[in-house]
């Protein structure tokens, strides 16, 4: 854990280079990546069958690879009634929450007589990645899934590592409106709905966070198929001052380091006693988390508090451009309202990072590594399509056309000059 002192001399360099440093693991993944991608794209099922051998350890076949109606019926039975009504509150406050994103389309004629306007439509296809290795993720299905099918998707294609279907894994897709769920992770679950294999048919756009085997994959098929983002490690910047109590900053600063050694948890505060009794706090914390060697490993390496006046606190959250951030001050609106760059803000001292990730009804999945700079969550907006509408008459055409040519010609496109000049009785 680093401590930095707004009031040392080099607190803006030590800063810097500390905002820059890469969390990411350095793997050498993308020659495998490559291959993988290859051989499902020219082998198609026969190649993920092998691939789950290879990289899974299990056998399937063109029937076992699909999760049937009837296990997902059954996973979900199997599911906790008290797990099963939390899914069902998350899903209506997400589905609440995504509807009210919902745009209009347009239509209007300008001062030429010109009709424009545009159009939103869904997209056909779209394939949801849920990890399977650290730990089960039925919030993961709801985020992505729920808007999609908000949206009006018609097909929501669900992959998941092969091996123990959790019972909320399961109860979530139902609930969220999946519409089929395929055994098979990694880059190859990535391939299957860019390129389609066997029975799983490609898909318009990928979503759902991954290892970097799958955010590889991601990155390769883009153009092929959308893909929602590059997830890194997961990141929370709490801003908070001392009449907080310690150890619920000291939980919200470990709801995120227990995700990833290589998540990342910054505390500011302007006072340094109580940054003191969040440190104290925090250790304590961490012998009682099943994830503490994570989250220790996390804190250790990546964390931070920064000791600084609160009203510097929107300056260096944007300049971290966290995933979440979160204000525990008396006033926390008159901060935020002046940061530009962070994924999601939670307001209060009982807005926990933790409500956004469940149930608040706003998407957990956000931009990391300082992609907040130019990018946004996961919304409706991923999900549908803007198409633009042009409509002349006559004399709106008439109006257009004399500028469409004089253009055309200046860029030295006859075609398009002739496509304008010709209705103009010219060539």
């Amino acid at each position: 854990m680093r401590r930095f002192r707004f009031t040392d001399p080099d607190f803006e360099t030590a800063f810097a280079v500390f905002v820059d440093e890469r969390r990411d693991t350095p793997e050498e993944v993308d020659a495998v990546v490559r291959d993988v991608l290859h051989a499902v794209k020219t082998e198609g099922l026969a190649a993920l069958l092998r691939l789950a051998r290879q990289f899974d350890h299990v056998e399937l076949d063109e029937t076992t690879i699909k999760v049937s109606a009837e296990e997902i019926e059954a996973g979900a039975a199997a599911c906790p009634p008290e797990v099963r009504d939390a899914i069902a509150f998350a899903a209506k406050r997400i589905r609440a929450y995504h509807e009210r994103q919902r745009p209009a389309d347009l239509r209007f004629t300008d001062e030429a007589g010109v009709e424009l306007g545009w159009r939103w439509t869904p997209l056909d296809a779209v394939g949801i990645y849920v990890p399977g290795g650290r730990a089960a993720y039925p919030s993961t299905v709801l985020m992505n899934a729920v808007p999609a099918a908000v949206a009006g998707v018609g097909r929501i294609a669900m992959v998941t590592p092969p091996g123990k279907l959790q019972p909320a894994v399961l109860a979530a897709a139902k609930e969220a409106g999946v519409t089929e769920i395929w055994r098979v992770g990694g880059a190859q679950a990535v391939a299957a709905l860019a390129y389609g294999a066997g029975p799983i048919r490609p898909v318009d756009k990928i979503v759902g966070p991954g290892n970097a085997f799958v955010t590889a994959a991601k990155r390769r098929v883009y153009g092929v198929v959308g893909i929602d983002a590059l997830a890194g490690p997961s990141e929370i910047v709490v801003v908070a001052d001392g009449a907080n109590r310690p150890d619920w900053i000291a939980a919200d600063l470990l709801s995120q380091a227990e995700h990833d050694p290589a998540a990342q948890s910054i505390l500011i505060t302007d006072d340094e006693g109580f940054a003191a009794q969040v440190e104290a706090a925090l250790e304590a914390q961490l012998l009682t988390l099943s994830t503490g060697e994570d989250a220790a490993a996390s804190w250790r390496d990546h964390g931070a508090v920064v000791i600084a006046p609160l009203d510097e606190a929107p300056r260096l959250v944007d300049r971290i451009a966290p995933e979440h951030v979160e204000f525990a001050v008396d006033d926390p609106e008159s901060l935020a309202a002046r940061v530009r760059h962070a994924g999601a803000m939670f307001l209060g001292r009982h807005a926990p990072e933790a409500i956004g990730d469940y149930v608040a009804g706003s998407n957990h999945v956000l931009p990391t590594s300082r992609a907040a700079r130019f990018s946004s969550g996961l919304s409706l907006y991923d999900f549908i399509k803007r198409t633009s509408i042009v409509k002349c008459d006559a004399a709106a055409f008439a109006a257009l056309a004399p500028a469409t040519v004089t253009l055309a010609d200046a860029e030295g496109l006859p075609a398009h000059a002739r496509s304008a000049a010709i209705r103009m009785g010219q060539d």
